[in-house]
């Protein structure tokens, strides 16, 4: 069988989605992504997988380029055919919603993980949208064969709220899953480093809470507390909620943070580390740099939001909560997890627990195939795609 995967990124496709294609290729199935041009794509090749890429552009609001996007689409879809179109996001939603109808493709998988700066911004560009995106999503959404992935349950119930699609067509997958094997703990590791170092890593969006971060950073030099703040992620061109590369290098310049930039080897990073602080409140879906922190044995550090609150579940036994926007309480508990190096390794070790329960790759991936058996079960008698899990 062939399998489609769209999304608006390279990056995501390489970075969220590599694990599941190479688990069709294995099965014996054909797999293409799509995407707009990026750096990361050129890497798929190595992988034996094709990449199709579309002149997309996630910020666009210019009719004429839409309209050439979707016909790129769907005259790609024509052509290769795929017995299932998954589109990630709710912008690729739509489009390949509208794009497969118009290629006669009827079975689609759609995944959204989080809101999204439509539903969650206030400002005047997204109320003006918002209204038009509900109307194509309940179109996009309202396919009889097609189903929606969401990350976490919060989710579930605002599209449910806001008629965007019926309750049985939804899915719940917690993330998009993380390598355990490739994400662990160091072997011997002991109460942390002498000098204790937090790690933010994310998107440079303010919604993430950086600003927050970088005033935790500023309050405890100014208590003289000996304390290393480290920032990995580059800021998103595509975003309008987006940190300013002149203003991370400032922070990082100023000495009140160490900012890495993108990180290729997130594993290596994570094990010079001792804590991972997201003070997000972005609609989050499950953060990629939670589970993997996580699945590393780190002590966790964020808010009691959507996406977020799937990673740490109680306070003060798989990670602690803090509440969004608030600087000092951020402060406040990294100094806490500072003076208590045993609440440190404890809040690690049960954070690993529960990668391993549930966010391990491999059980993600099977409950992914499990909702494209779901749909394609009338066609795939003879050619099983999905097989239990080791």
């Amino acid at each position: 069988m062939k399998f489609a995967f769209f999304a608006n990124t390279d990056w995501y496709l390489y970075n969220f989605r590599l694990a599941t294609a190479l688990r069709l290729q294995a099965d014996g199935h054909d797999v293409i992504m799509l995407s707009p041009p990026g750096d990361f794509g050129v890497r798929f090749a190595a992988y034996g997988l094709r990449w199709v890429t579309l002149s997309m552009r996630r910020a666009s609001l210019n009719p004429f380029r839409e309209v050439i996007t979707l016909y790129q689409l769907v005259r790609v879809l024509r052509r290769e055919r795929p017995d299932l179109l998954h589109s990630f996001t709710l912008k690729c939603a739509i489009y390949g919603a509208l794009a497969a109808r118009l290629a006669r493709i009827q079975v689609t998988v759609n995944a959204v993980a989080g809101m999204g700066y439509v539903f969650t911004s206030n400002h005047a560009k997204a109320r003006i949208l918002r209204p038009l995106v509900k109307t194509m999503l309940r179109f996009a959404l309202g396919s009889e064969h097609s189903l929606l992935i969401l990350q976490n349950p919060d989710d579930a119930v605002a599209f449910i709220a806001e008629g965007l699609v019926a309750p049985q067509k939804i899915r719940v997958i917690l993330s998009s899953g993380v390598d355990t094997e490739r994400f662990h703990p160091v072997e011997g590791q002991s109460s942390g480093h002498a000098r204790l170092r937090v790690l933010l890593a994310a998107r440079l969006l303010w919604e993430k809470g950086i600003q927050e971060f970088v005033n935790a950073a500023i309050l405890l030099r100014e208590q003289g507390r000996d304390v290393e703040f480290v920032l990995a992620g580059m800021p998103d061109a595509g975003n309008p909620h987006s940190v300013t590369l002149a203003q991370v290098q400032q922070w990082a310049d100023a000495g009140v943070v160490r900012w890495l930039g993108h990180v290729e080897d997130m594993p290596a990073l994570l094990n010079t580390v001792d804590l991972m602080a997201l003070p997000s409140y972005y609609r989050e879906g499950v953060p990629k740099s939670l589970i993997e922190a996580a699945a590393c044995g780190l002590a966790i550090v964020t808010t009691d939001l959507p996406g977020c609150r799937e990673v740490v579940t109680q306070h003060g036994i798989d990670g602690l909560h803090v509440e969004p926007r608030n600087s000092r309480a951020l402060a406040e508990r990294i100094i806490q997890l500072d003076d208590d190096r045993e609440l440190l390794l404890r809040l690690g070790r049960c954070a690993r627990q529960k990668a391993l329960t549930d966010f391990d790759q491999r059980l993600v991936i099977q409950r992914t195939l499990n909702v494209y058996t779901e749909l394609l079960r009338p066609c795939t008698a003879a050619i099983p795609i999905a097989r239990s899990v080791p």
